[in-house]
């Protein structure tokens, strides 16, 4: 009678086991299955993505390469042997270009910082310096860089103004860091003011200055936020320097690029210059991208 009652009880033991061993050994089976799907579903997006890629592109080359125009195209755009001789000279004047570029940007994170504090007081003294500042702002952004840049560059010397430089590479900076200051400084004000206002409380609450809480606490938190439209103005900027050469400053990339293909008509110079400034652009776009990824911009 015992021994009958442990095999019974035993028997149901291993039945109440049963479906428990048989349930664990399929979560493991049903993960594969969904690991294995996604692979599949992956491989199969890359798959069309490729194929699509090769077809538009595919379809555009043959195009264009079998356009009646393109053999005059090729020679006076594409022309390898000028694109050898002149692309020394272009990427050594694309070297000033990348100098003033680093200069005037130094100048314009500093000068728009300055702008963006002074138009986010709200001391009663300093409301002339406010004024002055939003006036500063609205003009700036208002006017197109290109005439900026002609109006200093030639409207300055004009004055013969004692002690004011007359040189046509230091106008045209000039001219650059009063376009961009105007926007930066708009850009820094939108971060400024979208840090919370509780955070400015905290900081006095624990004992900072109404300074120091801007420094410890507001400043670096906005200029985290804003670092991805910080980085879109100064691709901007990079590519904006070439408006100096309005002022007829010979090392400039895109003037020496004009000066060469004057003396025969072929435009083949330009496509050096563009690829000059493409290998420095296309770099930044992808770390503003890669910043926008890691950081939410401003959202975050």
């Amino acid at each position: 009678m015992d021994q009958r009652q442990g095999q019974r009880a035993r028997a149901r033991v291993a039945r109440l086991q049963t479906p428990q061993a048989s349930q664990t050994q399929a979560k493991p089976d049903r993960r594969a299955e969904r690991a294995a799907a996604r692979q599949r579903r992956d491989r199969r997006g890359l798959a069309i993505a490729a194929i699509s890629t090769v077809v538009v592109i595919g379809g555009l080359a043959a195009l264009i390469l079998t356009s009646s125009g393109w053999p005059e195209v090729r020679e006076t755009f594409f022309n390898g042997e000028i694109f050898r001789e002149v692309f020394p000279d272009v990427l050594e004047a694309f070297w000033f270009d990348v100098r003033m570029f680093m200069v005037v940007e130094l100048v314009v994170l500093v000068a728009g910082l300055a702008i963006a504090l002074v138009r986010t007081t709200r001391a009663p003294a300093l409301f002339p310096v406010r004024l002055m500042a939003i006036v500063y702002v609205d003009v700036f952004r208002g006017i197109p860089t290109l005439l900026l840049v002609i109006l200093v560059g030639f409207g300055i010397p004009a004055l013969e103004l004692s002690g004011v430089p007359g040189d046509a590479v230091i106008l045209g900076a000039a001219a650059l860091a009063l376009s961009y200051s105007a926007y930066v400084a708009e850009v820094y004000r939108a971060g400024i003011i979208s840090v919370d206002r509780s955070q400015r409380d905290a900081a006095r609450a624990v004992g900072l200055t109404e300074g120091q809480a801007l420094r410890h606490v507001i400043l670096p938190q906005a200029v985290r936020r804003v670092g991805p439209p910080l980085l879109n103005d100064f691709i901007s900027l990079q590519k904006d320097v070439v408006l100096v050469s309005t002022l007829g400053i010979a090392g400039e990339a895109l003037r020496v690029a004009q000066i060469e293909t004057a003396s025969d008509f072929n435009y083949t110079p330009l496509i050096a210059a563009a690829l000059c400034f493409l290998a420095v652009t296309i770099p930044l776009a992808r770390i503003v991208e890669r910043f926008n990824l890691e950081t939410g911009g401003l959202a975050r």
